[in-house]
């Protein structure tokens, strides 16, 4: 593992958009209704160019031939939206935008487990996106207007009836998720090429992306962007969807296809084939994005009443052998970077392990709630390095958190590139078989003995771990143990090892000085009888 640092700034808006449209509740569609599609002239707007056809054949190899096409001519910019009331509206006038739900798609469909709501265009989202259904091999273009949606207080007088709309800025899907009778909101698609998804009984907290380019670089980061859509018509009965999607950068094309299985971890297949018109310095792959802002380690930075804030609370990853490796996630002083070198690994993600709700005391956001997202690599992807990006925040609505997979061979013009892997959504921790104790917290603070004067420099770190087969120890086996802790660019000055009397948990504390720079990499498991006995604790120190 090594430290990175970034002189260009860095700032991820996601969170930001996704806490507001939350907070308003905002329920939003829109769709294309040919023949009122018009060419834009002022202002260096790109129109919505009209679909070739209304109906077509359809299968994920006809969509790999389109964008493998598309890849070899250069690349437009994206449509934007006619100048028209879509364009006027204001957050003020979104948030009280919400899909009509006896307008749901696929509400036809006889014992459907799956409705489907648009998101409405205007605001933020100014790309106009197509939807398409697919059935028997054909996909139908979908159509929506204003009828679809009810607009409250000042919009009503902004929307015109009936009007045809020129496009979607996504949607999102429902089923019976937490209980037979009602459909609750499974996955949704909004923005770029973002989508989050739920597990049962969690909250919206994390998002992924389809793709990342040139993300914490000092060239400016693209954003790829999934311009059309294509959703399987559910079939009767079936608890797995299907969509498809077309993604569309600068630099490169992509197929893409989801299958979706919701349940108490929803998981979701997902195949990505990538062609590239340019040569890309840094391709991120499965990228996840979330939030941290404070917890036991760096509380006294926030004079908040709440004990912690964070979406998620560290970067978990399971090596090629078995290994297990946690880095509890931080809020640093300064843009900061961490790379884990890696080759074929089985997991890696962001996960929020801290499930109680008194650890929050937040019963708005419901922190405890959050759902972890595991990265699972289907086929081997080889050699290359898990980045990830932490970015100094004030404000739990930023997110600050980025994590992907870097492939060691950089893209090239010309190339074609395929990557398969599962997400799992929910409540997803440890892997229960596991036999290692886990990291149940991290805490930190000023070093040396407390309640007296200590020489300044040093940093305490407090790892307590849990579970495995020192649960079955006894608290006198620490002498029997062996602390394997290690510091690059700075002196672990004392560590101790020990079983708390109160509740068991097994508590390492390490006293770090730094010896040079201002960053130091900590790494620590605990070992004994011929074996390991924890996963390995990693953690990077910025003492700015």
């Amino acid at each position: 593992m090594t430290s990175h640092r970034a002189d260009a700034p860095l700032s991820l808006s996601r969170r930001q958009l996704l806490a507001t449209l939350s907070s308003a509740a905002v329920l939003a569609g829109a769709g294309i209704v040919p023949g009122r599609l018009r060419a834009q002239e002022a202002g260096g707007e790109t129109a919505l160019a009209p679909p070739a056809a209304l109906q077509h054949p359809f299968s994920f190899e006809t969509l790999t031939d389109e964008m493998r096409a598309l890849a070899a001519a250069p690349a437009t910019p994206p449509a934007t939206l006619p100048d028209s009331f879509l364009s006027k509206l204001t957050y003020d006038h979104y948030r009280l935008i919400r899909f009509d739900p006896d307008r749901a798609r696929f509400a036809n469909v006889d014992n459907s487990h799956f409705l489907l709501h648009a998101f409405h265009l205007g605001w933020l989202f100014k790309e106009p996106v197509r939807l398409y259904e697919v059935e028997n091999g054909q996909a139908l273009l979908m159509g929506f207007d204003t009828d679809d949606f009810i607009y409250e207080r000042e919009s009503r007088d902004k929307v015109p009836a009936h009007e045809p709309l020129p496009g979607v800025a996504g949607f999102r899907l429902h089923t019976p998720l937490n209980r037979p009778d009602l459909f609750d909101e499974l996955v949704a698609f909004q923005g770029a090429s973002y989508f989050r998804a739920l597990g049962r009984n969690s909250a919206y907290g994390l998002s992924a992306r389809g793709l990342a380019v040139n993300t914490g670089l000092s060239v400016a980061e693209e954003f790829p962007r999934f311009t059309r859509f294509w959703v399987e018509r559910p079939v009767p009965g079936a608890n797995t969807i299907t969509v498809w999607a077309a993604l569309e950068s600068q630099s490169l094309t992509g197929a893409y296809r989801f299958v979706i299985t919701p349940g108490h971890e929803t998981v979701m297949d997902v195949t990505a084939r990538l062609f590239f018109r340019a040569d890309v310095e840094q391709l991120g792959i499965a990228p996840l994005t979330s939030m941290f802002l404070f917890a036991e380690r760096n509380r006294a930075d926030f004079d908040d009443f709440r004990p912690n804030v964070h979406d998620s609370d560290g970067l978990g990853i399971t090596r090629a052998d078995g290994d297990m490796l946690w880095r509890p996630l931080a809020n640093p002083p300064r843009l900061a970077s961490s790379y884990f070198s890696e080759t074929a690994p089985r997991a890696f993600g962001l996960y929020q392990r801290d499930r109680e709700f008194d650890h929050y005391q937040d019963d708005a956001a419901h922190y405890e709630r959050r759902p972890s997202c595991v990265v699972e690599p289907i086929g081997d992807w080889g050699k290359g390095v898990i980045r990830l990006v932490e970015i100094p925040s004030d404000l739990e609505v930023n997110d600050n958190i980025v994590a992907f997979w870097i492939p060691e061979a950089e893209a090239k013009a010309g190339e074609s590139r395929e990557f398969s892997y599962r997400l799992r959504w929910g409540d997803i921790d440890f892997d229960p078989a596991d036999d290692r104790a886990h990291v149940k917290e991290t805490r930190a603070g000023e070093g040396g003995v407390s309640g007296v004067a200590n020489t300044a420099g040093t940093r305490k770190f407090v790892i307590d771990f849990v579970g495995g087969l020192m649960d079955a120890l006894p608290h006198d086996a620490a002498k029997d143990l062996t602390i394997n802790a290690s510091a690059w660019n700075g002196e672990i000055v004392t560590k101790v090892l020990s079983r708390n009397t109160t509740d068991g948990i097994w508590r390492l504390v390490l006293d770090v000085r730094p010896t040079k720079g201002d960053t130091v990499e900590l790494a620590a498991h605990i070992a004994g009888y011929g074996r390991k006995l924890t996963e390995t604790w990693l953690y990077q120190w910025i003492h700015a």
